[in-house]
């Protein structure tokens, strides 16, 4: 399983641009820095149709090599190149007109090879960004002859004052592959999201990447801004349109037109990102201090038959693959649902702190199914995590594939999962209800614990309460159920009886008469 080594690139760039980083650590390619397209010519215009001309001709051809990278750059290391800094006085966009966002390349160099050409947009005509030496602050980087006039850019990030009105912060990077992460007020960078997923979390994964990008120069208070973005790979091409918004929780609406090169692959869709590396429920000894570690801690679904779905994740021994099937899904996120430092205890990682990403598809997407990636994660530094939606039809080429989302970062979980919500987790073994019954043998007890939603309206009625659990293998022995005070909630509880060495798929939810009162739980266990 391939895995992106994001910590390191998170804490590269953040030196290297002398603030908090936010791009995704992309297993980079191998390129060189290329030539700008001219301008259109005032007649011509810019407009998305533009970019979907582009991505039709490059799918009609086979993928292009890239270019090398000049030798300089490409020898740098990477302490050498986190020297390398943008200076932020000489910041684009609003810095010309007032406008709130600022735009700030990335520099080429060591493992950040494939070049990026980044065009702004003013009166309806773009301009590509030319490379220049002072846009730059290269610390101990040192280079006997000028760098090429064509070098070009790694990828770059958007600034906004998202935290203080008087300051500018980090809202959206995009950086290696087809990686972007962007983050709302208060929040610290974690999952990110990616334009398109291909054979994703396997061993022959491809990884598409943003060529080229277009950027709206914003007007004076202006509360968003549009990029449109060329997607390119072995598999596919895509025109991408991106609309940001700002806030206390910042979103994304995605729309995309993709072209198939070839036929076969296995094509994921608003696919994310994200790690987990230690979590409440993993009983194997660290030598570690902190409880917990991850960006997310679990998948949520809401699924077009109008149920809530919890997946917890891990940090599996083996990959693990898990498909949630269903028509016209209504939205799918990893989730960081923990937001006590007590449980995580790092001062620098803030993982209390890195947001939820929810995506929530525009029209109906039809049959298909959200695949989750769990890749055994021995470093923290590795994504390890991946989710995304794979249509039930693959794009086929020289037909495009169009589809529509919203992405959400966000700290707030209120408006999600509405019912109760599953907070904890715990297998154990199980005891007998009474002196004369014996226990089962392989029997498993797992104790959920349900929080949230109306349940505190129950509490002095459990009885009313039914547990609903369910095995797709082995046998559900017995329920129960008991009110947790402590939690505001329940803790209810099945006994599994399961064949060492065959594994289940369990569901269990509370439901009063015809009402559900919480999302489903749902986990792979195998026997042991």
């Amino acid at each position: 399983m391939s895995q992106i080594d994001r910590r390191k690139f998170v804490a590269s760039v953040a030196l290297a641009l002398g603030g908090a980083a936010m791009g995704p650590a992309g297993a980079q390619q191998n390129g060189a820095g290329p030539t700008p397209q001219p301008a259109p010519t005032p007649s011509q215009g810019f407009s998305h149709d533009d970019v979907l001309r582009r991505a039709r001709e490059l799918a009609s051809a086979p993928l292009s090599a890239p270019p090398t990278l000049p030798e300089p750059l490409a020898r740098l290391d990477q302490d050498a190149w986190r020297e390398i800094r943008f200076r932020s006085e000489r910041s684009l966009l609003g810095a010309n007109n007032g406008g709130a966002f600022r735009l700030q390349p990335y520099h080429l160099g060591s493992i950040h090879r494939r070049p990026v050409i980044v065009n702004t947009i003013r009166d309806g005509i773009a301009t590509p960004l030319p490379y220049a030496a002072n846009l730059f602050d290269y610390g101990g980087a040192k280079f006997e002859k000028p760098l090429p006039v064509n070098t070009g850019f790694a990828g770059f990030r958007l600034t906004y004052p998202l935290n203080d009105p008087r300051g500018f912060d980090e809202l959206i990077s995009f950086l290696g592959g087809s990686f972007f992460r962007f983050v709302g007020r208060g929040q610290r960078p974690g999952a990110s999201a990616r334009g398109l997923g291909v054979n994703a979390g396997g061993a022959n994964e491809e990884l598409p990447f943003f060529r080229e990008f277009w950027i709206e120069t914003p007007e004076p208070g202006a509360d968003k801004i549009i990029l449109h973005a060329l997607l390119d790979g072995e598999a596919a091409t895509g025109a991408y349109r991106f609309e940001l918004r700002p806030g206390v929780d910042a979103t994304v609406d995605v729309k995309l037109t993709l072209f198939a090169r070839k036929a076969g692959a296995k094509i994921s869709f608003a696919p994310l990102a994200s790690m987990f590396h230690h979590g409440e429920g993993d009983k194997r000894a660290r030598a570690d201090y902190r409880p917990e570690a991850h960006d997310s801690d679990g998948l949520l679904l809401h699924t077009g038959a109008g149920e809530w779905l919890w997946r917890p994740l891990r940090n599996p021994a083996q990959a693990l693959i898990s498909a949630f099937m269903g028509r016209d899904i209504r939205g799918f996120g990893l989730m960081q649902r923990d937001r006590n430092f007590e449980h995580y205890q790092d001062l620098d990682l803030a993982y209390e702190r890195r947001p939820s990403l929810w995506v929530e598809p525009v029209g109906d997407w039809g049959e298909g199914h959200v695949e989750l990636v769990e890749s055994p994660g021995a470093e923290e530094s590795a994504d390890n995590i991946i989710a995304s939606w794979i249509p039930a039809a693959s794009p086929e080429p020289g037909k495009p594939f169009t589809l529509a989302y919203r992405i959400t970062s966000t700290l707030d979980l209120a408006r999600l999962s509405p019912g109760g919500r599953a907070i904890g987790a715990f297998l154990t073994q199980p005891k007998a209800a009474g002196p004369k019954e014996a226990i089962a043998p392989n029997s498993h007890r797992f104790l959920i614990d349900f929080a949230g939603g109306d349940l505190p309206f129950f509490l002095p009625d459990a009885a009313a309460i039914e547990v609903v659990a369910t095995a797709s293998e082995g046998r559900v022995l017995r329920t129960f159920i008991t009110p947790n005070p402590y939690a505001r909630g329940f803790r209810a509880g099945f006994d599994l009886q399961l064949e060492p060495g065959r594994a289940s798929d369990l569901r269990i939810a509370l439901r009063y008469g015809s009402r559900v009162l919480t999302e489903t739980w749902t986990t792979p266990f195998l026997a042991e």
